[in-house]
């Protein structure tokens, strides 16, 4: 046992949206036993795990609690070849885990948009990627993990061992421990290479037509929506689906190493950008010229810029300036899809949101985590300036029409979620509050998103 207290450091902290900022104090520690610790430190206020800080609202803020970065906790332990399972910490970044594997010839087979995340955030959140429709999100390749609870007890977590507190760990936003490693399937590959189909879409219907038609025939599968187009163009898109390139479709010169990237030089958005920079006006020019530039048709692209396009920016979330953007990501099941998709984009239309970076893609079925987003149908993630108090009005009338259309909200990217929509949308929350008290009476692990959304005990703003 350290005869010493825990350092920690007292920060306004946010997550990628910038957007609640939050006193909090923030812990780093450097070895295993340093969470053992800071567990038995933690008092008043409790603490929340924390990743690379990409969940978008609250999810790993506390506010005038403790924040537990993991990291600087990040190894790869072992490589399963005839298994195809890489055990690692959980501190282990997705750009650590691509780094060291795909010149392997493996790769991971659900990434969400960046891979600026580490792999307990991505249980936690269970993320999914642009192959949901086909692949499921992360939990489908998780062999197991090991999680601290808030005892100090070690569980080894699977689909047969501890195996409610598994599906209550994925997607439970860090609430019921800190996932200290996990065994995770990759996939193989041939090549650093996606072969991507492109095809423009005059309106919504257009869209759904064109996913319906082209998604059994492609892994990777997503759209960019124009939030800004209105009328018979509400919600024309640029669709992309794509599928990993095998060695023999390549080029001879890129042939001689198929599994490798030369590096891409980075921009960097060094400042908050001024208010005007994404004003309704700008965006929407962005959005015409971007729809008219693109072209249909097939062509090869690097797998980095397929999967993680924005990620050619760093710290692209500045250009929202101080105040920062939500991002409203949420899902509406087959069939209510249709019609509350044109309620929700005519919506924002007529609001003027402004939002450049609008996403589609189709989710397939629903799993068996407790508070888990992908249920089968659609998803639409929306990113807008934070305006105040007209932002907030919009995200409460979508907040409406979401549950009118029997959809919910991704808890990873949420900000302004009340509990009363919460726990309407999520009807599993009283088995996930179950196991959460058998492991944490005392509430231990908090954030301030649980405490907003009741998930835990406490004043949301405390």
């Amino acid at each position: 046992m350290s005869s010493e207290s825990p350092r920690f450091v007292e920060r306004q902290l946010a997550g990628w949206g910038n957007y609640p900022v939050e006193p909090c104090r923030v812990y780093r520690p450097e070895r295993r036993r340093d969470l053992d610790d800071i567990l038995r430190s933690l008092a008043d206020g409790g603490g929340i795990p924390r990743g690379l800080g990409r969940s978008y609202g609250d999810a790993s803020l506390n506010r005038n609690g403790a924040v537990i970065g993991q990291d600087r906790l990040s190894c790869l332990r072992s490589f399963d070849e005839q298994a195809v399972v890489l055990e690692c910490d959980g501190g282990t970044s997705n750009e650590e885990i691509i780094d060291a594997m795909l010149p392997r010839g493996y790769f991971l087979p659900v990434t969400p948009g960046t891979r600026y995340v580490t792999v307990g955030g991505a249980i936690a959140s269970d993320v999914h990627g642009k192959n949901h429709h086909r692949d499921g999100s992360i939990s489908a390749f998780v062999e197991s993990f090991e999680l601290l609870t808030a005892s100090g007890e070690m569980l080894t977590c699977s689909r047969h061992e501890n195996s409610d507190v598994f599906w209550a760990t994925i997607g439970g936003m860090g609430l019921t421990g800190i996932i200290v490693s996990a065994r995770i399937r990759l996939m193989p590959v041939e090549t650093a290479y996606i072969t991507m189909r492109t095809d423009r879409a005059k309106n919504l219907d257009e869209a759904l037509e064109r996913f319906a038609e082209l998604d059994t025939g492609y892994r990777y599968s997503v759209a960019w929506l124009d939030c800004t187009a209105g009328r018979r163009a509400l919600g024309r898109s640029v669709l992309m689906h794509g599928e990993h390139t095998a060695r023999d479709e390549l080029a001879p010169a890129e042939a001689h190493s198929p599994l490798s990237l030369t590096a891409k030089a980075r921009r960097t958005v060094r400042f908050f950008a001024p208010r005007f920079a994404l004003s309704p006006l700008t965006v929407r020019a962005f959005n015409r010229t971007y729809y008219a530039r693109q072209r249909d048709g097939t062509r090869r692209v690097r797998l980095d810029s397929f999967m993680f396009p924005l990620d050619a920016v760093a710290h692209w979330n500045r250009l929202y300036g101080r105040r920062g953007f939500i991002q409203y990501q949420l899902v509406l099941p087959n069939h209510t899809a249709r019609e509350g998709l044109v309620e929700i984009l005519d919506r924002i239309v007529r609001a003027g949101a402004a939002s450049f970076l609008s996403v589609l893609k189709r989710l397939g079925p629903l799993n068996d985590a407790h508070l888990s987003f992908p249920i089968e149908g659609w998803t639409l993630a929306l990113d807008m300036p934070n305006t105040g108090a007209p932002l907030l009005e919009l995200v409460r009338a979508l907040e409406t029409l979401t549950l009118k259309h029997e959809g919910r909200v991704y808890l990873t990217k949420d900000a302004t979620l009340t509990r009363d929509a919460f726990e309407a949308m999520y009807p599993r929350l009283d088995e996930f509050k179950e196991i959460k008290r058998r492991l944490d009476p005392q509430q231990r692990f908090t954030s301030s998103m649980a405490r907003r959304l009741g998930i835990v005990d406490g004043e949301a703003g405390r």
